[in-house]
């Protein structure tokens, strides 16, 4: 059975006397794009040895009919983990992404995937978490959203290994129109860190470019990255 990294029980049930800013955690990670699923394959071979688990996410975004979140530089998604085994609603804002590093704002909640499930038909009860969920205040209070639709989404396939004392990340993202290949590892020294990653990818003769466009940019824009 595969480690569960977020417990299943529901949202906090305790509702804020007011809203409140919720404290800002900064992903810093790198993001490294394949050229092709051939790339992808002999990467993967190549880090099995370090294999610690794989993940079957699926990843579910939402926005108002006008777009006010992505207007605004925010995402506000729903990702399901191994069929259903546990869900994390997330808020991403202010992204930058620079030479293959990226930095951008976020928040996470754990969330029944079964409650979770049925926004998916129900957008717009996602908003009735706001006395339960910060990120859900923070999407009325601060983005002041007071309607939500389901824009859709995309399935990913995350091999995580343990290599040198970093945890990389090798994604298979399968999009209506196509299929993306990454590898990324959150990092508080992205700079060192990436310097690593590229030496592991030239020694081996894998070819990669520095990701320009984030998994979410990629799926609004509707096309796979030019290589």
């Amino acid at each position: 059975m595969l480690k569960r990294l977020f417990p299943t029980t529901k949202l906090i049930k305790s509702k804020p006397p007011h809203f409140t800013k919720i404290p800002t955690q900064m992903e810093v990670e790198v993001k490294l794009r394949l050229p092709n699923s051939q790339s992808h394959q002999k990467l993967s071979n190549l880090l099995s040895p370090f294999r610690t688990t794989t993940l079957i996410q699926e990843n579910i975004f939402f926005d108002t009919p006008t777009t006010t979140l992505a207007v605004s530089n925010a995402a506000l998604r729903l990702r399901f983990y191994n069929l259903d085994s546990y869900a994390v609603l997330s808020l991403k804002s202010k992204p930058e992404l620079t030479q293959g590093i990226s930095r951008v704002e976020e928040y996470e909640e754990p969330i029944d995937p079964s409650l979770a499930r049925s926004f998916l038909t129900d957008p717009n009860g996602l908003l009735g978490l706001s006395n339960k969920s910060q990120i859900m205040e923070k999407v009325k209070g601060e983005f002041g959203v007071d309607e939500l639709i389901c824009l859709g989404g995309f399935k990913n396939v995350r091999g995580v290994y343990d290599w040198k004392g970093l945890k990389l990340e090798v994604d298979e993202t399968v999009y209506d129109f196509g299929v993306c290949y990454e590898i990324e590892c959150e990092s508080k020294e992205p700079e060192r860190d990436k310097e690593l990653i590229e030496g592991l990818l030239v020694e081996n003769g894998i070819d990669f470019v520095y990701s320009d466009i984030n998994k979410f940019g990629v799926f609004m824009s509707g096309k796979l990255p030019s290589n």
